[in-house]
């Protein structure tokens, strides 16, 4: 099993594929043992990838202590050295693109060109869905509250007219099957916590390497207003914008290209 003794806890990670160096930064709760992946996508195919489970998630370490950002933005930057790469291509998706945000205000000379996906970076420029306050949630009950929230089309005219989609949707969100493993709860909760305090708002100009915002229309965790404010932030950023909600990234066949194309800009 891959691990790397990153930032002072083991992290477990994959890496695959051919081409520029690339780190994938996963959202909450993120489990490389969930399919599809990163590794299953188009992204696959035109770069070397290194994804991992982060701290307290997955098959990664998981010391019951609290978490911060920093300590996501240290063990992201510790992993790019494991490979014996001095820098990369980053990708932070929903809370990855929080730990991202850090990781290129915190070390800088790691990163060379970034997008941030559906993410947000707190206090002045809007918080992302606070799922902490939903966390009590489980199952079924928690699948139906988020589906209109991660695809604010996908309301209850929207259920009540695709009854079977809906009842998938239900299903899918429902599933996980790695929620009894121990530690899994205490890591978890410990995401979360960061999560709520997140807040690089101030400190977003200082990010120097070139930012692709990438963002669903139809998101209600990441606001359609929190991406307009943090590429106004970000000094050169641009702001593309995809069909779909939180999950664009799957809804939207273009939207791995356009990152990509981003990404290997000279």
């Amino acid at each position: 099993m891959p691990v790397a003794h990153a930032n002072g806890v083991d992290l477990f990670f994959e890496r695959a594929g051919s081409g520029p160096r690339l780190l994938f930064i996963s959202g909450t709760g993120g489990d490389l043992r969930n399919k599809p992946n990163v590794f299953d996508g188009p992204l696959a195919k035109a770069f070397d990838i290194l994804a991992y489970d982060q701290r307290g998630l997955g098959r990664s370490e998981k010391p019951d202590v609290a978490y911060s950002m920093a300590d996501y933005a240290d063990d992201a930057a510790a992993m790019i050295q494991s490979q014996g790469w001095n820098e990369a291509l980053v990708i932070g998706a929903s809370f990855g693109g929080m730990v991202a945000q850090e990781l290129a205000i915190r070390h800088p000379a790691r990163v060379t060109r970034l997008v941030l996906a559906c993410t947000s970076p707190g206090g002045a420029g809007g918080a992302s869905f606070p799922f902490h306050e939903i966390d009590h949630l489980r199952g079924e009950a928690r699948a139906r509250h988020m589906i209109p929230i991660s695809d604010t089309r996908r309301d209850d005219a929207w259920a009540k007219a695709h009854p079977d989609q809906y009842a998938l949707f239900v299903a899918m969100g429902a599933a996980d099957s790695f929620a009894d493993e121990p530690g899994h709860a205490m890591g978890a909760r410990r995401q979360l916590e960061a999560r709520a305090t997140h807040d690089t708002w101030d400190r977003l100009p200082a990010i120097a390497c070139p930012v692709m915002i990438a963002a669903g229309r139809y998101d209600g965790i990441a606001l359609p207003t929190t991406q307009e404010k943090m590429a106004a932030r970000i000094p050169g950023a641009t702001l593309q914008w995809f069909e779909g909600g939180h999950m664009f990234l799957i809804q939207d066949r273009t939207a791995a290209p356009a990152m990509a194309a981003f990404l290997t800009q000279a």
